[in-house]
């Protein structure tokens, strides 16, 4: 198979030739792999990509899932398969074998997907760009001298660039929507509870933290849903799921919505770019021009409450993680193992009290407080999904001694002031793209609904992307074509 015709189909539309016999799972495997690896060497895009005859052999073994034989990659942070290392972007965790695989390692591996290795994350995941000391930059496939963001910035640049259909990605803050509106891509961050975090956690980042892929199209997102959506035992609680799949929302148009319109950050941070105002506002008119009712909306929090709380959180998790690490490597937190900013973050969070924490999530309720009534009036909430578009590299590096942990959290969501209040009061959101800005970069936006209304969610961002669809051409592949072609002539085809 073709690199370029490879790099243009989404995951279902690649599903679809494998059962249709079109091409052999070994096929795609080598096609993958081959993708894969070039991007990589571009895009520095995969903390590793596994030796060939380890994806062959995992490819025909694949179960026989909805993606069976597509291939993916892990976010080296999170979920994971029940095989390798997961290191966190970090010198600290150099080597660390995983132990076993999580609920979301299995469910993902019996969908079907071939793992063809690693991808790159900031620091412990946090950060909104993915540049490492550890593993250096890694780079946006649109602007080569730009971040694809942060956490699931590797997940991200590789599937924008047509080297994966999807990866594993995940979201504390904004990891899964931000790097998609930088790379042009579809990027849900389910409900809280909606995808299992079990069995280290009953949920990711005290309920911050979800689960899920990064994608070009709606309808694979949809349908990784519907494979994840499946509740472990242990869980704290179970969520119910739609009548119909996922999936078939992702093709059906929505029933009459009305939508909240905002355009203004109400969490401080850069101020937003024209680009992904004039996106929000030409996103609004088309949904007025598909019938449903649009209006503007406004919300307040305390930005600073809230920023207080969001590094508590994370901080704390943070000096949790290092403190088991250190144990089981005795290993020491120093400036040889962790960045500067991580290192002002863990020495912030190992001197938090738990009445600390308790006021965190005070804070978080009101923020969720704050949200709940805008849902009373409107069923979907439409924002700009970043401030802007992708940031140049160094904007956002962890490696500095400047910042304590809370002016490094202020200073990492001030590209992105419209992503984190959603993982705080745990709405299902996703980021589409939509337009590109002056520098011809992707510009995205993002769509908020109700507790439990992915598949509203799903079926209004499905109607968006059949109204104003966008390319599903790998950006590296388009950028380079000689390079691809050189890659085609290499595999004999």
């Amino acid at each position: 198979m073709r690199i370029d015709e490879y790099s243009t189909l989404d995951a279902i539309g690649l599903a679809e030739l494998i059962r249709r016999g079109d091409v052999s799972r070994a096929d795609l495997a080598r096609a993958g792999h081959a993708a894969f690896s070039a991007a990589h060497a571009t895009l520095n895009c995969a903390v590793e990509v596994e030796p060939l005859e380890a994806c062959l052999a995992r490819a025909e073994v694949a179960p026989d899932g909805p993606f069976a034989g597509v291939p993916f990659a892990f976010k080296d942070l999170g979920a994971h398969p029940a095989y390798g290392l997961q290191e966190y972007g970090s010198r600290l965790c150099k080597g660390l074998p995983v132990e076993h695989a999580t609920w979301l390692g299995d469910r993902f591996e019996a969908s079907g997907v071939v793992s063809l290795g690693r991808t790159t994350v900031p620091e412990f995941g946090y950060n909104t760009a993915t540049e490492t000391v550890a593993c250096g930059p890694t780079r946006n496939p649109f602007d080569l001298t730009r971040s694809p963001g942060g956490s699931s910035g590797g997940s991200a640049a590789a599937v924008a660039a047509g080297a994966l259909p999807m990866a594993h990605a995940n979201d504390g803050g904004g990891s899964i929507r931000i790097p998609a509106a930088y790379c042009g891509l579809v990027g849900l961050k389910p409900g809280r509870g909606r995808v299992s975090s079990g069995p280290e956690f009953a949920e990711g980042l005290n309920g911050l933290g979800v689960e899920h892929v990064v994608t070009r199209t709606v309808r694979d997102s949809a349908a990784m849903l519907d494979a994840t959506a499946v509740a472990a035992p242990g869980d704290p609680y179970v969520l119910g799921l739609p009548s119909k799949s996922y999936l078939a929302a992702a093709s059906r148009d929505p029933t009459r919505l009305r939508i909240g319109l905002i355009t203004e950050s109400w969490a401080g941070g850069w101020a937003v770019r024209s680009e992904s105002v004039s996106s929000a506002l030409e996103a609004g008119r088309l949904c007025e021009s598909m019938g449903h009712i649009v209006e503007p909306a406004t919300l307040e929090i305390d930005a600073e409450a809230f920023l207080v709380a969001t590094a508590r959180l994370w901080c704390s998790t943070l000096a949790t993680w290092t403190k088991a690490i250190t144990q089981a490597t005795g290993r020491v937190v120093d400036a040889t193992t962790l960045e500067g900013a991580m290192l002002a973050c863990h020495a912030y969070g190992a001197s938090l009290t738990a009445i600390d924490l308790q006021e965190a999530f005070v804070a978080f309720n009101a923020v969720s407080r704050a949200v709940g009534p805008l849902f009373e009036r409107f069923d979907v909430l439409l924002t700009p999904a970043t401030a802007g578009p992708a940031p140049k590299l160094g904007e956002l590096s962890a490696d500095r001694t400047d910042l304590d942990a809370l002016g490094w959290t202020a200073h990492l969501f001030g590209p992105a002031p419209f992503t984190s209040t959603f993982n705080a009061t745990g709405h299902p959101a996703i980021s589409l793209p939509f337009a590109r800005s002056r520098e011809g970069l992707p510009v995205g936006i993002q769509l908020v609904a109700r507790h439990n209304h992915e598949a509203t969610l799903i079926s209004l961002a499905g109607a968006i992307e059949r109204a104003k669809p966008w390319s599903y051409a790998g950006a590296w592949q388009a950028a380079q074509p000689s390079k691809v072609a050189a890659l085609s002539a290499d595999r004999g085809e």
